[in-house]
């Protein structure tokens, strides 16, 4: 539950509606909500008044208001790599017939904030606008690794740690180990941590100065390629990151606290 007072509570709330992914029940919301009953009904009242939910008085469900849609692309056009990097993902995306994500950091998870399909395109978890977790992803690993160090500290206290499969870290030692090889190498690997079959290269977007702005990956099922494969693409991967940083400097982003001493 947040800290922040109303405010933040009512933004857990709106959480709770957004992570069903479909209109949820009164009773549904209240069965797993921290609030009492009559706490609940009343920000699901208010943020209904205010237009970030929608109530369907037939069917008695919640879903996420069409002020929210307005609020989402203001968000993505101002705060979001995805504008400006889009040209550079299909160009990369259609030079190596693989998936390309673009992806941000959100607190300490992952938001994937573009995604530029393969010819053939694989099932996988990472659309646009969904959230996943860094300490198993590629970009999620690429963006941690050039963290400063009293914030990577900080998110990794936020890791999960849960195992997907076999290959996931599942410790903070074990995660450390890997950001250190990341840091020397330049770029991540996804050796099947998150999802069976699927592997990715992924690179940091970073600023001249070191801050991370983002990262992005170059995505393969293992029954189409290995990661030999992909990781040929490494510096032309490195090429576009750089590219996309550049892009970035005449852009202005949200900048947060968490920045390297002098940025």
């Amino acid at each position: 539950m947040s800290g922040d007072g109303t405010v933040g509570k009512a933004l857990d709330v709106l959480d709770q509606v957004a992570a069903y992914g479909q209109p949820v029940r009164f009773a549904t919301l209240l069965a797993e909500s921290d609030f009492p009953k009559a706490t609940l009904y009343r920000f699901l009242q208010t943020l209904t008044n205010q237009g970030m939910l929608e109530y369907d008085p037939e069917r008695q469900t919640y879903a996420l208001g069409v002020r929210l849609v307005r609020l989402a692309h203001a968000a993505w056009t101002q705060s979001s790599l995805a504008p400006l990097a889009r040209p550079f993902l299909d160009k990369l995306s259609a030079e190596t017939g693989q998936t390309v994500h673009l992806a941000q950091l959100d607190n300490a998870q992952v938001l994937y904030v573009d995604k530029r399909n393969a010819a053939q395109p694989v099932e996988m978890f990472s659309d646009a606008g969904k959230v996943g977790p860094a300490y198993c992803t590629g970009v999620g690993k690429a963006m941690l690794a050039f963290l400063p160090e009293e914030h990577l500290e900080r998110v990794i206290a936020q890791q999960s740690f849960h195992r997907f499969t076999a290959h996931t870290y599942t410790t903070p030692e074990a995660l450390c180990a890997e950001l250190a090889a990341i840091r020397s190498r330049g770029y991540a690997f996804d050796r099947e941590e998150h999802e069976p079959g699927i592997i990715c290269i992924a690179h940091p977007i970073l600023t001249a100065t070191g801050r991370v702005l983002g990262a992005m990956s170059i995505t393969g099922a293992l029954q189409a390629t290995d990661l030999e494969q992909l990781e040929r693409w490494a510096p032309r991967l490195q090429r576009t990151a750089e590219a996309i940083a550049q892009e970035a400097q005449t852009w202005r982003f949200p900048d947060t606290h968490f920045q390297h001493t002098g940025t």
